[in-house]
Parts: C-alpha cells; sequence; structure tokens
C-alpha cells in the first residue's frame, strides 16, 4: 500500500505549493501537466583532472500524468521547450524526466 494517493501527489506538486503548471506533449497529444521543475548545475569530469559544471534540467511529475513518456517528447516551461532524455519512474508514483533544452 502507498505511503500517499495520487490526490495527495496532486496537492505537493500543485502550482500553489511547489509545482509549477507545464504543456507536455507526446505526439499529437497536448496535455497540461504539474510538476517541480529543477535546473541545477552539475559537476562533470571529462577527464584531464578538472571538472566543469553544466545544467542538467529535470521534471518531476505524477506516474500517473507522464506514464507513457519516451524519448524525444517534449515539455513546454515557461516558454522554454525541452526534450525529453530519460525516463526513470521510481516505482512510488512519481517520475523524474530528464530533460535537454531546445
Amino acid at each position: 500500500m502507498a505511503v500517499e494517493s495520487d490526490a495527495d501527489r496532486a496537492i505537493f506538486l500543485s502550482a500553489d505549493d511547489f509545482g509549477v503548471s507545464v504543456t507536455f506533449t507526446r505526439g499529437a497529444t497536448v496535455t497540461t501537466i504539474q510538476g517541480i521543475f529543477d535546473n541545477d548545475f552539475i559537476e562533470v569530469d571529462a577527464g584531464g583532472g578538472v571538472p566543469f559544471a553544466m545544467q542538467q534540467p529535470r521534471f518531476l511529475a505524477r506516474t500517473l500524468d507522464v506514464a507513457n513518456a519516451v524519448e524525444d517528447d517534449t515539455l513546454a516551461i515557461s516558454g522554454t521547450t525541452y526534450k525529453i532524455k530519460v525516463v526513470q519512474h521510481d516505482g512510488t508514483g512519481m517520475t523524474n524526466l530528464i530533460l535537454e533544452k531546445q
């Protein structure tokens, strides 16, 4: 039994709390979903002993909303389009989407 329900997750991801509304496009299907967008800098080691930082955009959503997401589907977030590069279902009803800015 899950600790929280999909309704609980929707409240957590609401724009009234931590989330943002985004446009999710899968083929010809366009929907608006809620989630948490992060665009943190991560350290990358390209060899040679001098690491550098790059941004790694990601979006956390309910699995229910993005269960059919695949690579190259898109999210429009605050006027910027991102392609989905990796879909990571965590088994608890949440999915992390690793994105690439277009």
